[in-house]
């Protein structure tokens, strides 16, 4: 319980820091994915980087069992799955991106995700107890 505490405290408030990101700058993204488009390097990056925190992720905390915990474990495996497409098909992930940003409500949406995930693992992670 203590490494599912531990990580939920770094992954609960990036999360709630992404949501806000998101639903603060919903205006920005179509251009910011459009840069990212014509630099796939940044792509390769930010898939190295996830990559490399779902891998510490699962390192320490790879427990598929029942209650909360399990949700850290989950999202290291989607760091790890989401690093490898970014990192290997840069373009494509850019591509599919572009489309995907274009979805209307899409991005409410995902924030409202981020947020709430991001709450909830801040608080299991930060209230007194287990």
């Amino acid at each position: 319980m203590e490494n599912s505490k531990m990580i939920a405290g770094l992954v609960g408030p990036s999360m709630l820091l992404a949501g806000a990101l998101v639903l603060l700058n919903m205006n920005l993204f179509p251009g910011m994915v459009a840069e990212i488009t014509r630099n796939p390097l940044l792509v390769v990056l930010a898939g190295f980087i996830t990559f490399v925190v779902g891998l510490a992720i699962v390192r320490v905390h790879n427990r598929w069992t029942k209650g909360w915990p399990v949700i850290v474990t989950i999202i290291g495996w989607i760091c790890i799955l989401g690093g490898l497409l970014r990192a290997l098909f840069p373009v494509l992930v850019a591509q599919i991106a572009v489309r995907v940003i274009q979805v209307p409500g899409i991005l409410p949406v995902a924030a409202v995700i981020l947020l709430a995930l991001g709450a909830f693992l801040s608080f299991k992670a930060y209230r007194r107890g287990s």
